[in-house]
C-alpha cells in the first residue's frame, strides 16, 4: 500500500501540471450526454497521462475511469484504480482554484490508499488503509462539533428542501464546493463539519476521498448509514454522509430514510 501510494501522489502531481497547462486558458469544453455535465479536453488529456502512468505500473490492475469506457472486467479485478481525472470541471472551467485529480485503488470493495490533489492551491491529501490521513505530509483531524445546530454542512442547494427531514431542516450552515472529493477532505482536516450528498455519487467522485476521511476520524458512509463498497456493477453509491461519529448520528437520525 505504501508503494501504491507513492504511486498515485506522484501520477496526480503529474497530472496536476499538466491540467495547470489549460487552467485559465479557455480549454475546449461540451456537455456530456444525459445532463452528466460538462467535459473538457484537459478531462481526457489528465485522463490519458493517468491510465499510462497507472495502468502502465500496475498491469495487472483494473480500471474506473469517469472518462473512460467502463469495462466489465475490472468487476472480477482483485485491485483496481478508481480515478476523476479532474473533479469539479465546472470550477476547473470557470478559472476558480478548487479543482482535484482523485485517485484511489480500490481492494476487493475497499479502499486502500487516495490521494486528492489540488494542484492550483498545492494541497495533497493522502492516506492508506492502515495509516493516518495526511495533508501535504501533515496529520489532519475533523472537527470535534456534536451538534447539527450552526454546524458547517458541504452540500447542494437540493438538501435544503424540507422532504429530505423529518422534522424540518435543521439550522446547519450551508457552504458549497465543485469538488466532492474536496468537500469530504474539507471534512477531514476540520475546515468544515459536514457533507452530505443525497442524490447517487459516483465512486471515482468520492473513492479516495472517504478513505481520508474515515483515517482522519469522520465516518462516512451513504446517506442511509450504510458502508460504503467500491467497484460496484453500477460504480455508483446511495448518497453520502461524513462527519464525526456523534455529528454523523445527529445527521441521519434527521434525514428521512
Amino acid at each position: 500500500m505504501t508503494e501504491d501510494l507513492a504511486l498515485l501522489t506522484a501520477a496526480a502531481k503529474e497530472a496536476g501540471a499538466l491540467a495547470l497547462r489549460y487552467w485559465k486558458t479557455a480549454p475546449k469544453a461540451w456537455e456530456k450526454d444525459a445532463g452528466a455535465g460538462p467535459v473538457s479536453e484537459a478531462d481526457l488529456a489528465v485522463n490519458d497521462l493517468l491510465a499510462e502512468r497507472l495502468r502502465g505500473a500496475r498491469p495487472d490492475y483494473g480500471w474506473l475511469s469517469e472518462e473512460s469506457l467502463d469495462d466489465a472486467a475490472r468487476l472480477s479485478a482483485e485491485r483496481i484504480f478508481v480515478v476523476d481525472p479532474i473533479d469539479g470541471t465546472r470550477a476547473f472551467l470557470a478559472n476558480e482554484s478548487g479543482f482535484a485529480h482523485a485517485i484511489a485503488v480500490v481492494e476487493r470493495g475497499e479502499v486502500v490508499a487516495g490521494v486528492v490533489h489540488l494542484p492550483a492551491l498545492e494541497m495533497t491529501y493522502a492516506a492508506t488503509v492502515t495509516g493516518p490521513a495526511l495533508l501535504n505530509g501533515m496529520p489532519i483531524r475533523p472537527a470535534s462539533v456534536a451538534q447539527i445546530e450552526g454546524s458547517t454542512l458541504l452540500t447542494s442547494k437540493l438538501t435544503d428542501d424540507a422532504g429530505n427531514w423529518r422534522n424540518g431542516v435543521p439550522s446547519y450552515q450551508r457552504k458549497f464546493r465543485s469538488s466532492l472529493a474536496w468537500r469530504l477532505c474539507l471534512v477531514a482536516e476540520g475546515r468544515f463539519d459536514a457533507a452530505i450528498s443525497l442524490r447517487p455519487a459516483w465512486e471515482w467522485d468520492i473513492a479516495a476521498a472517504s478513505l481520508i476521511a474515515n483515517r482522519a476520524g469522520a465516518l462516512t458512509t451513504d446517506c442511509h448509514g450504510g458502508k460504503l463498497r467500491f467497484n460496484c456493477a453500477s460504480a455508483q453509491v446511495d448518497g453520502l454522509l461524513s462527519a464525526p461519529e456523534p455529528l454523523h448520528g445527529e445527521y441521519l437520525a434527521q434525514l428521512r430514510g
